[in-house]
């Protein structure tokens, strides 16, 4: 496994097993939620803490980077849309890291750091959100990583992917997604190294649907004449 983010948790024989059960997990999946985007935010997890502390935004004796990286790595295996049947995704974290010898605090902190990543919960309820991130600070990096690959130009790759693997909606439909969530997740990035990449990612993601209704509309034009 080659994977640059590891290089600080070589010894760590916990991230290892994390990572290993990751890369068999994710690699069964589609290409919106595979290994490769493990890979992506796990990257941009650490390169965000790195900058973070530099900045001294966060403070490393209580913001740990072992719990970023562990949570990166897995904060899809208790995603709903790909839990395993026989697979309860409310403990399956807990249990998972237990399994691997992790201590019972730490393996309930990247559990709620997991779970507290998603955007709908955000939406709904963002005071328990804001209360969630002053409790675990770990979860700003990695909710801000996975964000961030799904904006961009790679985010837009990966929505269309997740449209043609797990729906049936046309093409038109993975654009609406522009609009419905991932033009919106600027304000929501927690981190200034996150907002940072965002402001740029978000502006890729408008440039290209600027490009689809140019190119659409000598559609709509062809038909009316």
């Amino acid at each position: 496994m080659d994977a640059t983010f590891l290089s600080d948790f070589a010894s760590d024989e916990l991230v290892s097993k994390a990572a290993s059960y990751s890369l068999e997990f994710m690699s069964k999946l589609d290409a919106s939620h595979d290994w490769e985007h493990i890979v992506r935010v796990a990257s941009l997890a650490n390169l965000i803490y790195r900058r973070s502390v530099n900045t001294a935004e966060i403070n490393p004796d209580t913001c740990s980077h072992r719990k970023v990286i562990l949570a990166a790595l897995l904060h899809d295996v208790a995603d709903r849309k790909y839990i395993q049947q026989d697979q309860d995704s409310a403990t399956v974290l807990f249990q998972l890291l237990t399994s691997f010898g992790a201590e019972n605090s730490l393996a309930e902190d990247v559990q709620t750091i997991c779970h507290g990543m998603s955007y709908k919960n955000e939406i709904s309820d963002p005071a328990a959100v804001v209360a969630l991130v002053a409790k675990h600070p770990e979860l700003a990096i990695v909710q801000d990583a996975d964000r961030l690959d799904s904006i961009g130009a790679i985010g837009i790759g990966r929505v269309f992917t997740y449209g043609g693997a797990k729906t049936t909606r046309p093409l038109q439909g993975s654009l609406g997604h522009f609009d419905q969530k991932l033009l919106h997740l600027v304000p929501l990035m927690k981190t200034q190294a996150g907002r940072e990449m965002a402001h740029e990612r978000t502006e890729r993601l408008r440039l290209f649907k600027q490009w689809w209704e140019e190119e659409e509309s000598v559609t709509n034009t062809s038909s009316n004449e």
